[in-house]
């Protein structure tokens, strides 16, 4: 809001609130102007506001925003403003205009902030609530699962990948605020969407504490997508509103809390559950399992011959059908090549991982590189007739280019050549007119003319 904007506020004389938990009058508030909407700030939430501070004992001001005309923002209940500010701004509405008048323990304390504020000073702050919002705890930080804490949890522990939950769900279209899902559910991490958790609610799960309540804000790619969801009533394309209360869970084991035989126990699950979304093609989801498949084993010693041969099947597995995975999103090839080198290294035979790595060369125009690996498929198996067909598209796309090449250089040289042939007939033409004694410009002038008109015909 600029600078000079005038704000109508109520008349002077209003009320002061002590908005305290304890009530110990550190913090009191007296509106000056009524917010909208119902809505006030949660811990967590950025806020942004217009404020003036002034000094109680004198009204002397010593900051304010307006004068910058530049709003700030903090995090509520993070400790990034004083605690008067933390307490005082959480009991605003969007709009609200108010004086929060700050005692020195909810301000700077004995040291105050030299030299304009002096310690133990009372401070007085008019305070404009211009908007505020959750959390982005969406992938690419782009708004579209947004997170408010409306009750806090407890302790600090959260979910995990694979942790089992139970919670409560009320769900609700964000355009018209009707209630489409209301349900108690149990489930995996990582296993929601065959209970139509949407990627959404999992995401905000992993963030929660015992006994939180939150709001979760989604769109529609984080939900149900353009698939919409028949039996809960959900159209294609629908952003939704999300209430959760986490009534409990329990974290899957770590890594490094597994020993060795469970390690290759979770792998295998890890392994089936992957498969299963990969025949749905929901390749995102088996990209999940997949990965944690092999995270689990990579680093991990066996003695017994057959749980090492186990876990190397087991890797090789999980490379194989990650790099099945990226192919099909195609969207990723180097982590494709990636993958199949180090099944590779497991199996140098495994003619799974050179065609898959063929396929991805191609798609990076290597073309050359994708024939030598359709080659080596058809040394181990001369009859593969995907392997051939393959072959010979890369190699007609190693003739076309070479053939590019040649007609590209064939022209840079063709003009090269013409442009030394230029430099001769003007070189030989200006030593011709110095040995007859003519003037230097005209001969140059005469030259530069007749050269132009033999390189035109």
């Amino acid at each position: 809001m600029p600078a000079e904007e005038k704000i109508e506020v109520k008349p002077e004389g209003g009320e002061a609130e002590d908005v305290t938990t304890k009530k110990d009058g550190g913090v009191k508030k007296r509106i000056l102007r009524e917010g909208h909407g119902t809505e006030k700030p949660c811990e967590g939430d950025t806020v942004l506001v217009h404020y003036v501070g002034t000094l109680a004992s004198d009204g002397s001001q010593f900051d304010s925003s307006r004068d910058r005309n530049d709003a700030f923002s903090f995090k509520i209940g993070k400790g990034e403003v004083i605690k008067g500010w933390d307490t005082g701004v959480a009991t605003m509405k969007r709009g609200e205009l108010a004086v929060l008048t700050c005692r020195g323990d909810y301000a700077y304390g004995e040291k105050g902030s030299l030299p304009k504020i002096p310690g133990d000073a009372t401070l007085n702050f008019e305070v404009e609530l211009i908007d505020f919002f959750g959390e982005d705890i969406s992938p690419d930080k782009d708004k579209s699962i947004m997170r408010r804490v409306l009750i806090k949890g407890e302790d600090y522990q959260t979910p995990n990948d694979c942790a089992q939950i139970r919670c409560h769900l009320i769900g609700r279209f964000k355009d018209t605020g009707k209630v489409f899902d209301t349900r108690e559910v149990e489930f995996e991490i990582g296993d929601g969407e065959n209970h139509n958790i949407v990627s959404g609610i999992e995401s905000a799960l992993q963030k929660m504490k015992k006994h939180e309540k939150c709001q979760v804000d989604i769109q529609a790619k984080h939900a149900f997508g353009s698939a919409g969801c028949p039996a809960l009533g959900v159209g294609p394309d629908q952003d939704v509103i999300y209430e959760i209360v986490l009534n409990s869970f329990e974290k899957a084991k770590e890594n490094w809390q597994m020993n060795g035989k469970e390690k290759l126990v979770q792998s295998e699950l890890a392994k089936s559950k992957g498969t299963e979304f990969f025949k749905q093609e929901k390749w995102a989801r088996a990209i999940k399992h997949y990965q944690r498949c092999f995270e689990m084993l990579q680093h991990e010693e066996y003695e017994d011959e057959e749980e090492k041969k186990k876990s190397k099947a087991t890797i090789l597995a999980a490379r194989l059908n990650l790099a099945a995975c990226y192919l099909k999103t195609n969207n990723d090839f180097l982590k494709v090549v990636d993958h199949c080198d180090e099944a590779l290294k497991l199996d140098d035979k495994s003619e799974k991982a050179l065609f898959r790595r063929g396929q991805a060369r191609l798609a990076m125009n290597d073309f050359e590189l994708a024939a030598t690996d359709f080659e080596k498929i058809l040394e181990l198996q001369p009859d593969n007739k995907a392997a051939r067909q393959q072959l010979h598209i890369a190699q007609q796309r190693v003739k076309a280019y070479r053939e590019r090449e040649k007609r590209l250089y064939g022209k840079m040289f063709a003009s090269m050549r013409s442009s030394e042939d230029m430099g001769d007939y003007k070189a030989n033409g200006t030593k011709a007119a110095a040995a007859n004694g003519s003037d230097a410009g005209e001969a140059a002038a005469t030259t530069e003319s007749t050269t132009e008109a033999e390189v035109s015909a």
